[in-house]
């Protein structure tokens, strides 16, 4: 993603414009999302389940709205209300450093 910023700001773009592929992407992120909720709903023990939990309740979040926003609402939501193409970067730094932490968080849990 950081490397070709303007090709993945293109494919999300064309993502939430595309009623029939958001439909698809909303199916597959509840079912994701509602696995991890169902699978993993820890509150407490540390930071990774924490951080786990939260990303599958986001995931499930997301999912819902990708499934029940109105098609012409999408990019309005997901583009300009979340101001993507100006905030690219920072959103790859987050995903980055939290798949990071996750991926070190795990091995030292392990270790344990």
């Amino acid at each position: 993603m950081v490397t070709h910023r303007q090709a993945a700001i293109e494919t999300v773009t064309a993502l939430v414009h595309n009623a029939p592929l958001l439909f698809l992407a909303g199916v597959i992120a509840v079912t994701a999302g509602l696995a991890m909720v169902l699978g993993h709903n820890v509150w407490s023990g540390g930071a990774v389940p924490v951080i786990v939990t939260l990303a599958g309740w986001s995931t499930l979040i997301k999912g819902l709205l990708f499934l029940f926003l109105p098609p012409e609402a999408a990019p309005v939501v997901f583009l300009a209300g979340l101001r993507y193409e100006q905030l690219f970067y920072v959103y790859a730094a987050i995903s980055l450093l939290l798949g990071i932490y996750l991926t070190y968080g795990s091995g030292q849990q392990r270790v344990k």
